[in-house]
C-alpha cells in the first residue's frame, strides 16, 4: 500500500512526497522490485531524487517541511504510529483499518482532537467506480430512499500475507476484508442497533460468515464476507441495494486469475407485475489505482481546505471496526449482540 499510495501521489496536484521511512534499506535506496500486493503495478527501481527517507520514523515526523503523516503499516502498529504523528504536529492520514481495536482507535481520535490535527482513515471502497455510482444515486434523492440491501466480498485464502491469521497483527478476513463493506454499510445505513452473524471459524477467528444489521431506521441489510481455500477465484464482490423506486445491482470476480462482472452495475426500475426496466450503467475508471488516486485526492483536498471528509472521518472508520467486532462476538457466542 505505501508504493501504491506514493504512485498516486504522483498522479495529483498540489501535493508532494517529501520523505518516506522505512527499516528495509533496500526500499530507500530505491529498490522496490520485492513489493507485492492486491492492487497496482509490479515494484520496480524507483528514482528517488528529492525525496528524502528515514530509518527513524521519528526522525521524519520532526521534519519541519513534513504537513502530514500518511500511515500504510500492518494494522497493529497503526495506533503507535498515529499518535507519534500526532504528538509531533502533522495531521494524520492512515490505511484502513484504523486500528485492531476500538480503544486503540479512541485513543488515536482523542490524541488528534488534543493536537488539534485532522485525522482521516483510506477507506478507499467509495471511490471504486461502482460504489460511487452507488453513493451518487442514493445521494440524489431520485429514486426515494434506500431501504435496504445485501453486500458480499470473498477472496480465496492469500497465503502471501504471512500473518493474516493472527489476531494480534492482521486479523483475519474479518478486519482485513470485510472492515470495507462493514464501513461503507455504516456510510449509507448509520449505527446499527444490533446485529446477528453466522459461519465458521479457522484459527480462532471467523473465516466465513452472514451477517444480518439491525437499523432503527427499520433497513434490511445483510453481509456475506470471509475466505475460501479454492484459488481459483481470488475475488468476489458486490451488492444489491433496494431503494423505494429502484435497485442496484452489481458482483466482479476474479476467475483462473481473469477479472469479470459476473453482473455489470445494472438500475433496475418500474414496479409490480409491468415489464420494468433494466439498465446496464456504464462506469469509467477500471483501473483500481483511480480509485486510491480519489481517495488520496479528497483527503489533500481536506487537508488544505481544513475540512471534514464525509467518507474518510476517522469515527466511521472507528464504527467499522466495532462492527467487525460485535459481529466476531455474535458468530462465537452463537447469539444476536448489541451495538
Amino acid at each position: 500500500m505505501g508504493m501504491v499510495h506514493y504512485l498516486s501521489y504522483e498522479k495529483l496536484r498540489g501535493v508532494k512526497v517529501a520523505a518516506f521511512a522505512t527499516l528495509e534499506a533496500d526500499r530507500r535506496a530505491g529498490d522496490w522490485r520485492g513489493i507485492q500486493g492486491n492492487f497496482g503495478p509490479a515494484g520496480k527501481k524507483m528514482d528517488l531524487a528529492g525525496v528524502a527517507t528515514y530509518k527513524d520514523v521519528d526522525e521524519m515526523i520532526a521534519s519541519p517541511d513534513i504537513d502530514a503523516i500518511d500511515i500504510t503499516l500492518p494494522p497493529s502498529l497503526h495506533a503507535d504510529m498515529a499518535i507519534r504523528a500526532f504528538k509531533g504536529g502533522k495531521h494524520v492520514f492512515c490505511e484502513k483499518p484504523i486500528a485492531m481495536t476500538v480503544a486503540d482507535g479512541r485513543r488515536m481520535v482523542r490524541a488528534a482532537e488534543q493536537a488539534g490535527k485532522q485525522f482521516m482513515v483510506g477507506h478507499v471502497l467509495p471511490f471504486f467506480p461502482e460504489y460511487a455510482w452507488a453513493l451518487k444515486v442514493i445521494g440524489s434523492g431520485k429514486y426515494g430512499k434506500v431501504l435496504g440491501g445485501s453486500f458480499r466480498r470473498v477472496i480465496s485464502d492469500p497465503s502471501w500475507i504471512g500473518a493474516f491469521w493472527s489476531a494480534d497483527k492482521v486479523g483475519g478476513p474479518m478486519l482485513d476484508l470485510h472492515v470495507h463493506d462493514a464501513h461503507f454499510i455504516r456510510l449509507l445505513f448509520g449505527r446499527p442497533t444490533s446485529l446477528s452473524t453466522v459461519g465458521r471459524m479457522k484459527k480462532g477467528l471467523p473465516e466465513f460468515w452472514h451477517t444480518q444489521f439491525c437499523f432503527d431506521s427499520g433497513a434490511t441489510v445483510a453481509a456475506t464476507s470471509g475466505t475460501i481455500n479454492q484459488q481459483g477465484r481470488s475475488f468476489n464482490h458486490g451488492f444489491e441495494i433496494h431503494l423505494e423506486r429502484a435497485t442496484l445491482v452489481f458482483e466482479f470476480a476474479v476467475l483462473g486469475g481473469e477479472g469479470r462482472y459476473l453482473c455489470p452495475p445494472t438500475l433496475i426500475t418500474g414496479k409490480g407485475e409491468g415489464k420494468g426496466k433494466s439498465q446496464e450503467v456504464k462506469l469509467k475508471g477500471d483501473d483500481p489505482m483511480e480509485a486510491f488516486a480519489a481517495e488520496l485526492k479528497e483527503m489533500t483536498t481536506c487537508l488544505r481546505k481544513g475540512e471534514e471528509s464525509a467518507v474518510l472521518g476517522a469515527p466511521l472508520a472507528l464504527d467499522a471496526v466495532a462492527m467487525c467486532h460485535k459481529q466476531a462476538k455474535s458468530l462465537e457466542s452463537g447469539r444476536p449482540v448489541k451495538m
